[in-house]
């Protein structure tokens, strides 16, 4: 029996429709006839309704994936529920239901399914926090205006409208002929004459000879040229949308990955197109309808039309960055892992189904390898190792963590599959960062009583206060953040063993430590207030466990090939991984043992690394050279990374191998197992070898 179907038989009497939820990752077996609405309450996946399921406010919109899914062991098919009736067809007719959407409210459960909540149906909407970081940047741009006033035509001079644009180009700019993009000439002399022969053009330095290329035109004097960078993430996607001019980031905006209904991680989207003929094309239309839509978001905030776009650059792992490309990446699921293309791309954004000017221009940065890919690429450019004299290791903390290590003399990256644990999914209390999301925890270590805060509230939940300040968003979950934290709380307080375990003989001294059928919980909220009990269960530590011992074991396979034990400067990247203490950090064994002072965070490394690669030409020529002096270091063919990954699972406690970390904070003595804790730690290592 695969693990898929291992997961489903274990969750529920196996006649019963097993329904998988995303991207939240809860799931289990209901009752043929629940409704989607009653079963998302049933999990606690957060889907929106304020009408009381009545069909009024449409705020419970679904999606119900198709296919088959080899990760769960399910196929799905929107006949997998109930045909709509007169109450959704009533609400379509009034408000519309796009894209084959249902109500959950009204939609009953039939057979086994995936059923994706969008953004919108979601009462805690994720914040996407990958800001624009500040950094200065020198202002390069391949793409420019320029303002010319061209001779009119007459009798006596028959050149056509084009030539005598491009004489206005050389006497005015001093650019010789261009190139042209051919889509100009329908609307050419319109706009000329529109502009009463005044007109600014747009030139795109293109080409391996930087040669210039016309790719737009205005009538008359217009002065915005933007660019668009984008990081297109396996979990989010952020855009950031720049002025050429001056490098000023006019507007941020992320939103969920909508592929994340095809599959949580990399691996079982693959297995999704393998599986299901044309998927390739639906992910690809979802990742480019996702870039769109933000596009057209970020203009309504700054102002500013589409047309006003030129330049897009964009930073992926291989997957996103084939998906995007259009290329199907089914030689990415197998080894040799083998890229279509790494080298970096340019084309007409409208190649690739993006529309911004019909005439902007596409970049996407190079990737590294089948593994590694162009959003590494876009963190060396921004965190640049290659030029500096320590040695630091870098991780961008995602879904697939991304990891580089080196300095100017030599270059190592790998990747590692860290899962969405980080983001809050496949955790029974987790949920992606939202208001009210529990993203700080505190443990005092004689009581073991918790304190925490939320996002949304500066206050900690033992302030006078704070039930009133949390009372508008709810105390709803924790988020990646606070998993860790929690996670290194516990462990620092000694409920948590070396090994992993939760400790159930704490239970006489504390009544948040409480038995859940073989093994035990600690409760970090009492249900109160209408609003769930939130604890950490066993089954959490174990999945924060293979996650973070599968990026530390990728670090230390670095270092092997490096030949180095211990480590100058950690680097730690990514939307989650800018908001992860350092402390905790190294307290639950993310990362190899440093000082941590040393231990920092860039921020959206990998968005400011495509943000530059957009502003500054010769950064794209300077990343190339980088990109092909990096050595790839692939884990899954590597034979001491199963050695490292069984190593990192334990909990750092040994102050022998953890000298930095123990000298910041003390860490709990080791234990000796009980035969329940060596048992469990015998299974979790056998499921880490089957994994």
């Amino acid at each position: 029996m695969s693990t898929a179907e291992n997961d489903k038989a274990e969750d529920g009497a196996g006649g019963d429709p097993y329904i998988v939820f995303t991207p939240s990752g809860k799931r289990g077996h209901v009752a043929a006839g629940t409704s989607v609405l009653d079963a998302a309450r049933l999990f606690g996946v957060d889907l929106d309704s304020v009408c009381g399921g009545r069909g009024i406010c449409g705020r419970c919109q679904v999606l119900v994936a198709e296919g088959e899914f080899a990760k769960h062991g399910i196929s799905s098919a929107a006949s997998h529920l109930s045909a709509p009736g007169a109450r959704e067809a009533r609400y379509a007719e009034k408000r519309g239901l796009d894209g084959g959407r249902r109500l959950g409210c009204s939609a009953l459960i039939l057979a086994d399914a995936v059923i994706d909540v969008p953004p919108e149906s979601q009462r805690y909407r994720q914040i996407v926090r990958k800001r624009a970081e500040v950094r200065d940047i020198e202002v390069d741009p391949l793409a420019r205006l320029c303002y010319v006033e061209v001779a009119e035509p007459d009798m006596a001079n028959p050149r056509g409208d084009l030539e005598r644009l491009f004489d206005a180009l050389a006497e005015q700019w001093g650019v010789p002929e261009p190139a042209f993009d051919l889509a100009l000439l329908p609307d050419l002399q319109k706009r000329l004459r529109a502009g009463k022969w005044k007109a600014t053009a747009a030139l795109h330095r293109t080409g391996r000879d930087g040669r210039d290329l016309l790719c737009a035109l205005w009538p008359g004097f217009h002065d915005r040229a933007l660019g668009l960078a984008v990081d297109v993430g396996s979990t989010t996607i952020a855009a950031h949308l720049c002025d050429l001019a001056s490098g000023d980031v006019l507007a941020s905006a992320g939103m969920m990955n909508p592929q994340i209904r095809f599959g949580e991680d990399l691996m079982s989207r693959v297995s999704y197109i393998m599986m299901n003929p044309g998927g390739e094309t639906e992910l690809t239309q979802a990742a480019r309808e996702a870039v769109n839509s933000l596009a057209e978001n970020l203009c309504e905030e700054a102002g500013a039309q589409r047309s006003d776009i030129l330049d897009i650059a964009f930073a992926g792992n291989p997957v996103m960055h084939h998906l995007l490309l259009g290329i199907d990446p089914v030689e990415l699921g197998g080894a040799p892992f083998a890229l279509a293309a790494g080298v970096g791309l340019e084309g007409f954004a409208r190649e690739i189904g993006i529309a911004l000017n019909p005439g902007a221009r596409f970049c996407a940065l190079p990737c590294i390898a089948g593994h590694v890919g162009a959003d590494a690429a876009a963190v060396i450019l921004s965190e640049a190792p290659h030029l500096a004299e320590e040695v630091t290791l870098i991780v961008d903390v995602g879904t697939n963590a991304e990891i580089v290590l080196g300095n100017r003399e030599r270059l190592l990256a790998a990747s590692s599959p860290t899962g969405p644990a980080f983001e809050g999914a496949q955790i029974s209390c987790g949920q992606r960062a939202a208001p009210g999301a529990i993203e700080r925890v505190r443990i005092d270590r004689e009581s073991l009583e918790p304190r925490f805060r939320i996002i949304g509230c500066e206050m900690w939940s033992d302030e006078a206060g704070f039930a009133e300040a949390a009372a508008e968003t709810g105390i709803n979950g924790v988020c990646g953040s606070g998993i860790v934290e929690a996670l290194g709380e516990l462990f620092l307080s000694g409920v948590i063993t070396p090994q992993g375990v939760i400790d159930g003989a704490l239970a006489a001294r504390t009544p948040r430590i409480q038995a859940e059928g073989r093994t035990f919980c600690y409760v970090l909220r009492e249900a109160a207030d209408g609003q769930a009990r939130i604890a950490i269960t066993q089954e959490d530590v174990r999945a924060v466990q293979l996650a973070k011992a599968a990026l530390h074991a990728g670090a230390r396979l670095l270092m092997d090939h490096l030949g180095i034990e211990t480590l100058e400067r950690i680097v730690l990247a990514g939307a989650f991984g800018s908001h992860i203490d350092p402390l905790y950090a190294l307290a639950i064994g993310l990362v190899p043992d440093c000082e941590v002072g040393k231990v920092v965070s860039a921020g959206n490394a990998a968005g400011t690394g495509t943000r530059i690669a957009l502003l500054n030409a010769a950064a794209r020529a300077e990343l190339e050279a980088v990109v092909r002096r990096v050595e790839k270091v692939e884990t899954a063919m590597e034979p001491r990374f199963q050695e490292h990954f069984v190593d990192a699972m334990a909990f750092p406690c040994d102050p022998a191998v953890w000298p930095r970390l123990a000298a910041a904070v003390q860490l709990p003595a080791a234990k000796a197992e009980t035969p329940a804790e060596g048992e469990e730690g015998r299974r979790r290592r056998r499921r880490a070898r089957a994994g």
